[in-house]
């Protein structure tokens, strides 16, 4: 990953500050049309029915055989509209490919905006100061449209990072230096920086990570993400037939925590193999380093034999065999329900 500063310096930032992250991979897949609800719905197995105007949702994509295709944030910004927005995979091909034979009325594109996210604690303070005190009134995953410097901002309660956090996104690249820097500018006072998103930080969080901790080769219910599969919902979706039939298979592996011994670890995005007794029973999928639980932080799929938190395994790191330990999901409390209001009051 590239850095800013360095990752411990860029952790204590958005855990105590303020950080902009430009998000550079985050692309959102535009769906509109008469049937574009529809359609929606034929991608993931969330129930997408109670999805107001405004509201977002995380959501998986599954494959026919319920395989996890990628796992984005549903906007719904207004009526006949849905933004997916996810990173690393090729969405937009994905679901032209499914429009093709879906026999729907969509129209597919990318929507064309830039992404900026706005993490920490002093983030509801900045954006009062960027965007007015409505900002303070928009609930956890809903979304809405703000005036920048008469450009309309859509700004969303999300983020990848467990802390407080906001993403924007600007339709209108003619106004992106001006943003960067009204938030640099009005972020002073709350010691703002920019920053990369903290690998430590969203594993602290338990925030699993597609292409690393899922990847069409798990499916929902290994990877602790069972509730975003509604089977009762009367809709067909993709992979609906397997995931039926999964959801009453014992499982054979499980996602799970794991904390590494010894020194600090530079953050791993390779898969390391796990082994007991010489024998590999899983795979260590990504690993950070948390300067607060001064400790190596990792996530793992693990066969279920292995799965019961305490059970000793090694794996082979960047430096030698180290001992690992599976622990519980998340290492710490996510802070994005906190009460905007009570840290704009702390931040001023």
């Amino acid at each position: 990953s590239s850095f800013f500063t360095n990752p411990a310096d860029e952790y204590w930032h958005v855990i105590n500050h303020v950080a902009l992250w430009p998000v550079m991979g985050e692309r959102q897949v535009e769906i509109t049309g008469p049937s574009a609800k529809e359609f929606v719905q034929l991608l993931t197995p969330r129930n997408m029915d109670n999805c107001a105007i405004g509201q977002c949702k995380y959501a998986l994509l599954t494959a026919p055989d319920g395989g996890i295709v990628c796992d984005p944030i549903i906007l719904h910004p207004e009526a006949g509209k849905y933004w997916l927005s996810t990173s690393d995979c090729d969405l937009e091909l994905w679901t032209k490919g499914i429009a093709v034979n879906a026999g729907l009325e969509v129209t597919i594109r990318d929507a064309e905006v830039s992404v900026l996210q706005v993490q920490g604690p002093k983030s509801p303070a900045l954006m009062v100061d960027l965007v007015g005190e409505a900002i303070l009134d928009l609930k956890y995953y809903w979304s809405a449209s703000f005036d920048f410097q008469g450009t309309e901002l859509v700004i969303s309660r999300t983020g990848w990072s467990g802390e407080f956090s906001y993403e924007i996104y600007l339709a209108d690249e003619t106004k992106g230096d001006a943003l960067f820097d009204a938030l640099m500018e009005k972020g002073k006072i709350y010691n703002v920086a920019p920053g990369s998103v903290s690998q430590a930080r969203r594993i602290e969080s338990g925030i699993l990570s597609w292409g690393l901790d899922i990847s069409p080769e798990t499916n929902p219910y290994e990877v602790g993400l069972g509730h975003l599969v509604g089977l009762k919902n009367p809709a067909d979706f993709i992979g609906k037939k397997a995931l039926s039939r999964l959801k009453h298979e014992p499982l054979t592996k499980k996602l799970v925590g794991l904390i590494v011994e010894g020194e600090a670890l530079a953050s791993n995005e390779t898969i390391w193999p796990l082994m007991i007794d010489g024998k590999q029973i899983g795979k260590l999928t990504s690993l950070g380093y948390s300067p607060r639980l001064e400790k190596n932080l990792a996530i793992a799929i693990v066969d279920i034999a292995d799965a019961q938190v305490g059970t000793l395994m090694s794996v082979e790191t960047w430096d030698r065999t180290r001992t690992a330990v599976v622990s519980s999901l998340p290492f710490v409390e996510k802070r994005q329900m906190d009460d905007p209001r009570a840290l704009f009051t702390a931040s001023r």
